[in-house]
């Protein structure tokens, strides 16, 4: 096969099965120089147009579909109920084994077992966007629904393979920076699948015609499909993790407990009871954010916030203090140790909720919108960071796919249910009672944050 593009001949240290990292005998702290400069190696710039891969779908089947639903005049409750799309993330933990180790015929000899199956699960995400694009909401809800539901499963399968594909392609010193930069192009299409779906969505309306159009959310869907084929040049361009490929199976039914049961019982086995409070901290961390953000969009339709000005503030301005967050919350991992960055992520992730119940107060304010908007993503960016760096590190090489599969679902669960609630909270109690009280289911991450630190002690 020719040479990749993006190629990475650095040396590595050696990864034993424990997930544990041999190093040299004597090591000195890193200056500032040393640590950033892990931005600019291959490995990392991979990350960054992967990340950007990941994030487009996203938004696409939860926030932006929101804005689209709520000008088509779909009621809360119902854009509420039908974030429950996003459940589909939560659940890829049971067909992470497949990802990890089912081999796909032809593209798994062309590209290798993680390519492969990325490019798939991209090829799905591309068709079922342009499902979305030829849907009208308002004629045929349940086309949109089905079509979401396939961007969201590809997009979670590419998830799974993505994750192992990060965790396997450096040492656990630089997975801090991985994330910041997997975190920089997710944001960055989070960008382009929330400002760009609204700025391409407002120029392709006609002037002085009906506010709701469709042909213009199928114009603006049709080149987010497009836009997917940045990660499939990435993935093209790539190399395959160098990591040994999984022995033939000599017996069907051993094959498949160690497929099926073996990540989920070295999980279990390493941890033992502190996996009780590892679970339980990993389901509530990011409560307070994903139980939020479902309302955000029809609370902007509904403040009345005009499409440019939520693609300008929350969607470009706002991704760039996430980007700006991810960065420092990257970089404070790899100093401070992850743990403390954990607890800094946990508070202001919580606390940046209530500024949106203030803005509530207002009505149509865009400097506050542009203030809280800023504080909101700042704490993201920094707890995100940190968040993936907590996650690789639980994660044993041998199982990676699966293991940070189950992790990044449990994540998922327990908000995106709750979040199916948010519309129907809205109506009976307003934004600012909604606001406040996903603050307040921040609280208890905090003790579990302060409990796991105490268990693992000094980093």
């Amino acid at each position: 096969m020719a040479a990749h593009a993006f190629d990475n001949n650095d040396p590595r240290p050696s990864v034993m099965s424990d997930n544990s990292i041999t190093q040299p005998q004597t090591e000195r702290p890193a200056t500032w120089g040393e640590t950033f400069r892990v931005y600019a190696e291959p490995a990392t710039l991979r990350m960054l147009f992967l990340g950007f891969s990941a994030g487009l779908p996203l938004l696409l089947v939860l926030g932006t579909l929101s804005f689209w639903l709520r000008e088509a005049g779909i009621d809360r409750t119902t854009i509420g109920y039908l974030s429950w799309v996003g459940l589909a993330y939560a659940f890829k933990w049971a067909w992470a084994p497949l990802v990890d180790r089912l081999p796909i015929p032809l593209l798994t000899r062309w590209l290798g077992r993680r390519r492969a199956w990325l490019l798939l699960a991209q090829a799905v995400i591309i068709g079922g966007l342009v499902g979305m694009a030829g849907s009208d909401p308002r004629a045929s809800l349940q086309a949109v629904v089905w079509c979401a539901l396939v961007v969201a499963f590809g997009s979670a399968t590419q998830d799974i393979a993505l994750d192992a594909f990060r965790i396997e392609s450096a040492d656990a010193r630089r997975q801090g920076a991985l994330a910041a930069a997997y975190q920089t192009g997710y944001r960055l299409a989070m960008i382009w699948a929330g400002a760009g779906v609204l700025w391409i969505a407002a120029r392709a309306e006609v002037p002085n015609a009906a506010a709701y159009q469709h042909a213009a959310w199928h114009t603006a869907y049709l080149a987010m499909a497009a836009s997917m084929l940045v990660g499939v040049f990435t993935v093209l361009l790539s190399p395959e993790p160098k990591r040994a490929p999984p022995a033939p199976p000599r017996d069907p039914a051993a094959w498949l407990r160690d497929v099926l049961i073996g990540p989920f019982a070295d999980f279990l086995r390493r941890y033992r009871w502190q996996a009780v409070l590892i679970l339980a901290l990993i389901a509530v961390y990011r409560i307070s954010d994903v139980v939020m953000g479902i309302m955000a969009n029809p609370f902007y339709v509904d403040m009345g916030y005009t499409k440019d000005e939520v693609a300008a503030v929350s969607k470009v301005f706002g991704v760039i203090m996430t980007l700006v967050g991810a960065f420092v919350g990257g970089a404070m991992a790899v100093r401070m140790g992850v743990m403390r960055v954990l607890m800094l992520g946990a508070v202001l992730s919580a606390a940046s909720n209530l500024l949106f119940a203030w803005l509530g107060s207002r009505g149509h304010d865009l400097q506050g919108l542009i203030l809280v908007v800023s504080a909101d993503n700042l704490s993201s960016g920094i707890a995100s960071a940190a968040f993936i760096a907590y996650l690789s590190s639980l994660t044993n090489v041998n199982y990676s796919a699966t293991q940070y599969a189950l992790f990044s679902s449990i994540m998922l669960l327990l908000p995106k249910w709750l979040a199916g609630f948010s519309g129907q909270y809205v109506d009976a109690y307003g934004y600012a009672s909604f606001f406040s009280a996903t603050a307040l289911l921040g609280v208890p991450v905090l003790v579990l944050v302060w409990l796991a630190s105490r268990l693992q002690g000094p980093e």
